[in-house]
């Protein structure tokens, strides 16, 4: 999860959807994002991978007693990249490998 949906965890759906037998999807927390996180994400998830620490926060905040059976993982990436940005890929195999 991302703030608006549309760099960052789209990126990360792009690349980890059907790796290796992972299913990924990508939301985002804030009212405006182009698809923004709902009780059927969360429930959906095994794992959730956050971005920063303020989705983390939100997500704590809206959806709690949904999440206390989720592992979820904060990546901490800065929003600082396009969709697809090379650097922001390479950065994502390397968090997301150590966990799955």
């Amino acid at each position: 999860m991302c703030s608006k949906n549309q760099w960052r965890s789209p990126t990360a759906e792009k690349i980890f959807h059907l790796n290796n037998g992972n299913k990924a999807r990508s939301a985002g927390t804030e009212t405006g994002a182009r698809i923004k996180v709902t009780e059927g994400h969360i429930g959906w998830a095994d794992i959730i991978f956050v971005m920063e620490k303020k989705h983390l926060r939100r997500i704590r905040d809206k959806f709690g007693d949904l999440l206390n059976d989720k592992k979820i993982v904060n990546l901490d990436i800065a929003d600082d990249y396009q969709f697809m940005d090379e650097e922001l890929i390479e950065i994502l195999r390397n968090r997301v490998s150590e966990i799955i």
